[in-house]
């Protein structure tokens, strides 16, 4: 990259605007109170990952570039972009880069697209999984609150163009909320989903300092249930961060909820800051800790729980019905 592309790129926290014409807040968070607050301590070992590289990296690289598509491995300054992008697999992100909510544990950029869509996107998507030869494809977004349906409409032309082009592919959908409607919940689903996932992100009681007002730790499962009720044999999913602030107690009512709404599978992983302007960390959960609560999660019947400190919800998706915690 050269320096002027490095001087030209925006602060996080700043004004900008997107390569669609939106105005939008560099990373999702502005300068705040908390920019100034270090983390509870420094990174342990266990969470420094290798630098991005090799053949396949670079291949998942061109196709994702090539084909316009958005990742939320990037976006998201996933931890993980290494490995996974090193297998031949991504996760895709549907409808821009630019999402209407504003998490404070979350780096992609946050402004109004004003009703702005792809309508390529979804054969663009299609071509990619058939050109990574991908048995399993998970699909994520920004929310879209400024759609009528929320950009339900949208998945559900994705998931179908890849079942077009790759008709043994399966597909993992990690959706918005849909603002807890369930008609566009159901028009996900019945597009055709092996997984479908919906992130309750953190306990109950962070809800409101974690995530943005109009998301809910009610309404994510109430969206779950209504997700399995609808389509009982899709498995469905969600996933929290751990290192906010929760205490073990919480943690435990958070696997009782959840199983409650007849989630199948949930996920753990350590919350990473992705700039200064995010929240800090509280805690870094240890690699035994986390084997803990997998075990406790297992006890209380899910059918499978990935926990570990770089696991995100689509880390490995493609291996969740190993039942080995995808290989940790």
């Amino acid at each position: 990259m050269t320096e002027d592309a490095i001087l030209a790129r925006p602060k996080p926290g700043s004004k900008f605007i997107s390569p669609q014409g939106t105005r939008a807040v560099k990373d999702g968070v502005r300068p705040n109170a908390q920019s100034g607050v270090p983390d509870a301590a420094p990174k342990p070992p266990w969470l420094h990952v290798r630098l991005p590289g090799g053949a396949a990296y670079q291949d998942v690289r061109d196709i994702v570039q090539t084909h316009k598509l958005n990742t939320v491995c990037a976006e998201s300054k996933c931890p993980n972009i290494a490995e996974c992008w090193g297998r031949g697999t991504a996760t895709l992100m549907l409808m821009g880069s630019v999402c209407t909510r504003a998490c404070k544990f979350c780096a992609v950029s946050t402004g109004n697209p004003q009703g702005w869509l792809d309508h390529l996107e979804p054969q663009n998507v299609a071509e990619a999984v058939e050109l990574m030869r991908l048995k399993y494809v998970v699909l994520t977004s920004v929310d879209r609150d400024d759609l009528p349906d929320g950009g339900a409409g949208h998945y559900a032309a994705c998931i179908r163009a890849i079942h077009q082009r790759s008709p043994q592919t399966a597909v993992e959908a990690l959706t918005p909320d849909f603002k807890g409607r369930h008609e566009a919940v159901a028009t996900v689903l019945d597009a055709g989903l092996t997984v479908f996932a919906q992130n309750v992100e953190t306990v109950e009681r962070l809800t409101h300092v974690v995530r943005d007002a109009r998301a809910g730790y009610g309404q994510t499962l109430d969206v779950l249930a209504f997700a399995k009720r609808h389509a009982p044999q899709t498995l469905t999913k969600t996933s929290l961060m751990l290192g906010l602030g929760e205490t073990d107690d919480e943690i435990e009512q958070a696997m009782d909820d959840i199983r409650a709404a007849r989630v199948d599978v949930v996920t753990f992983g350590q919350y990473m800051r992705p700039t200064k302007n995010h929240l800090p960390v509280q805690r870094f959960v240890t690699p035994d800790e986390f084997n803990a609560y997998r075990d406790l999660a297992l006890g209380k019947g899910f059918l499978e729980v990935v926990s570990g400190p770089l696991v995100r919800s689509s880390y490995r998706a493609e291996r969740v019905l190993n039942h080995d915690n995808v290989g940790l």
